[in-house]
């Protein structure tokens, strides 16, 4: 079976593996979703279209044929409108990496980039209270060799709110701990790293983990902070591990305390140390400093008012303390305030 023309093969490709980790430099995770969005809309056009593989050729990368795809993943495959969304995406970028290699392709890119985004419904974020994380985080048995590991491991995550391939991604290497205040390297989305300071309790138990895991005369800056041993050899832990005794803590969890969630998840940590700090006061600027967001009105997501905030404000609004000329004094004399509420600053 001979392909007639096989460009669109080759920038495929060059564009997985060229493109994407050595220019761009993009993690693993974004390499596995991108070539996993062009085989399934390759799939698509030889199976739902009926275009023989070997008669592929940008001609079929259209809009239509996109829109058509990006249909048959929700109505076919019962996708969400994030995964139908997320989909798009890689194909533009694909489809941008085609103008870049070859003007003549420019037509790609503005015909994918005519595919609308579809609008995804909003819903409240994900979170534990505090009452809920203590429960869940007094769980593990810190005295035992997995007990010590996995709830290490929450705390740590809680505490630094990272993501979870960022804390599967640290090494030794990356917690500073003798040099005035102790923190920790994180490599984020982008591979863009932060630095998050670590609560004095937090490096306690670290140091425990550090003498139990990772023994000080065979202790390597390389070695990844948290791993498991097959076949006698260490290898970077896993997300499905994770997620797997995460599950767990939460369903014990919630036979004690009847506010942890029905469904216990690693992301859900990053949430709700992101609720909590934000809730103590500190500065949604901050909070998305200390979660690594690229964009600040993403941190917005935290900035509701959940019912617990709301009746705090009430009992404040309502209270006979609460004197309308103390109300008034926060505005008076600061013209930037009442100017940025009506627009013009």
């Amino acid at each position: 079976m001979k392909i007639k023309d096989d460009s669109f093969f080759k920038m495929v490709r060059d564009y997985l593996t060229i493109y994407l980790p050595k220019q761009l430099c993009s993690r693993p995770n974004t390499l596995k979703s991108y070539k996993t969005a062009l085989n399934q809309f390759v799939d698509f056009l030889t199976q739902e279209q009926c275009i023989s593989i070997v008669k592929l050729t940008f001609e079929d990368f259209t809009a239509k044929n996109v829109n058509a795809y990006l249909d048959w993943l929700q109505e076919k495959r019962h996708c969400s409108s994030s995964t139908r969304n997320q989909r798009l995406m890689a194909l533009r970028s694909f489809a941008n990496y085609c103008k870049i290699s070859d003007i003549a392709n420019v037509y790609l890119k503005i015909a994918i980039d005519d595919v609308v985004i579809q609008k995804v419904p909003g819903k409240v974020v994900d979170f534990l209270t505090e009452d809920a994380m203590k429960t869940l985080l007094a769980l593990p048995d810190m005295k035992n060799h997995w007990g010590l590991r996995n709830g290490f491991f929450m705390l740590l995550m809680y505490d630094t709110a990272a993501r979870c391939q960022e804390m599967l991604d640290i090494k030794i290497g990356d917690l500073i701990l003798d040099h005035g205040t102790p923190y920790i390297y994180l490599i984020g989305k982008g591979e863009k790293p932060r630095s998050v300071p670590l609560m004095e309790k937090t490096v306690e138990h670290l140091r425990r983990y550090l003498n139990f895991f990772h023994p000080i005369d065979s202790r390597c800056n390389d070695d990844f902070l948290f791993y498991t041993v097959i076949h006698k050899q260490r290898h970077q832990m896993s997300p499905d591990t994770v997620a797997r005794f995460v599950k767990n803590y939460g369903r014990e969890a919630r036979k004690e305390n009847p506010h942890v969630p029905l469904k216990v998840h690693p992301h859900q940590f990053r949430h709700t140390r992101a609720i909590h700090l934000y809730r103590s006061g500190i500065p949604l600027p901050l909070v998305g400093e200390y979660l690594g967001h690229a964009n600040t009105s993403t941190t917005k997501i935290y900035a509701y008012a959940d019912t617990e905030m709301k009746s705090e404000a009430l009992k404040k609004a309502t209270s006979k303390n609460t004197a309308i000329s103390d109300v008034l004094a926060v505005w008076e004399g600061d013209d930037n305030i009442i100017k940025r509420l009506y627009c013009l600053k």
